[in-house]
């Protein structure tokens, strides 16, 4: 079947029964990144009025250039990170402006801790300007190498601050307590969404930016061996990213967040190794299995405690990982993203 980003949206539609933002005025950070458009998809198309800023240093104009011309879109392209005005009052904002790539740790260390501390404080002050409401796009990350598994949003968590995965740990870790200052400082109605392992169409396989999941579909379907670090026994949970923005929206949409960290993830853990499986099974590759030492910090386990957003969300994930896993191989084998995605793959191993 041939991917139809139509009906992954009408799907996202569906789940979050009768949750509408039509008419409200929305800021994205790092909305054509993968995670921000498709916010910027599913709003538009419940009538929102969208602002996506993006610097383009990870994200893609691809990603939303069919939007482009709407009466409701506009696209800036600037970096977060740097003050600026909008006109009018805004509803809500959602700060998702980041690189995420652990291969872009070693080079944009100094951008990821920017775009999580002074660009979440530009994002902060226009939401507090316009008393407007703010979702933080936070990470499982916060929990470094966690001791407790499955890890609840109560875990203060295991951190190298000085290793090689500090700037992006560290700077989610200090974005939240921003969020939470300008809560108890200014009263602002802040969220902090700590997200896992999400995958899914428009997620890049290229380069620095290519994470586990899109750069074994691309090596699969070309036939390169797929790059495992360690033996591939380190587990992961694995969140379809219509589940993902469903889950985000739902918090955005919470009028009584009390509890104002919730983990969106799927609780299902996964090993590596056996995910790398999968894709073979899924792509039908003959494709073999290379490992490579693993780097530094990487955590050992991943799994979230996802009680409070199945009571206070009332969302839990719906799209299973060899389904997931189906409906993204899709998207690659589409000509658009064949192009895309191949090509700059080619050009990077």
């Amino acid at each position: 079947m041939a991917w139809d980003h139509q009906r992954e949206i009408e799907r996202i539609q569906k789940n979050l029964q009768g949750i509408s933002f039509q008419d409200q005025r929305i800021l994205i950070t790092g909305g054509a990144g993968f995670l921000g458009s498709w916010m910027c998809d599913v709003l538009i198309g419940q009538g929102a009025y969208v602002t996506c800023v993006d610097n383009l240093s990870s994200g893609l104009v691809s990603n939303i250039s069919h939007l482009e011309g709407l009466e409701n879109f506009q696209f800036v392209e600037r970096d977060a990170s740097e003050p600026f005005d909008l006109e009018g009052d805004l509803d809500l904002v959602i700060h998702m402006a980041s690189r995420a790539s652990p291969f872009e740790f070693e080079q944009y260390p100094i951008e990821i801790l920017r775009a999580n501390t002074l660009g979440l404080m530009v994002s902060l002050e226009l939401a507090r300007k316009s008393k407007a409401r703010v979702l933080y796009t936070s990470t499982s990350e916060v929990y470094g190498n966690p001791a407790v598994v499955p890890t609840p949003e109560s875990y203060y968590g295991n951190v190298n601050s000085v290793g090689s995965r500090g700037c992006y740990d560290e700077a989610k870790r200090c974005g939240e307590a921003y969020a939470i200052a300008y809560n108890k400082q200014h009263r602002l109605d802040v969220r902090i969404a700590r997200i896992f392992n999400t995958y899914g169409p428009r997620m890049r396989s290229d380069g620095i930016y290519g994470r586990a999941i899109p750069r074994f579909i691309s090596q699969a379907i070309t036939g390169k061996p797929l790059t495992v670090f360690g033996d591939g026994t380190q587990t992961r949970s694995f969140t379809f990213v219509t589940d993902q923005i469903e889950g985000l929206l739902r918090l955005a949409d919470l009028e009584d967040a009390r509890e104002r960290v919730v983990n969106i993830g799927n609780d299902h853990e996964t090993t590596v190794i056996d995910m790398a499986k999968l894709v073979l099974k899924v792509t039908g590759s003959a494709s073999k299995i290379e490992h490579f030492p693993l780097p530094q910090d990487d955590p050992l386990r991943r799994r979230p405690d996802i009680t409070r957003a199945i009571e206070r969300l009332k969302w839990s994930p719906k799209v299973d990982l060899e389904e997931g896993l189906q409906r993204t191989v899709e998207w690659f084998r589409s000509s658009r993203a064949l192009g895309m995605q191949i090509d700059h793959l080619a050009s990077s191993l």
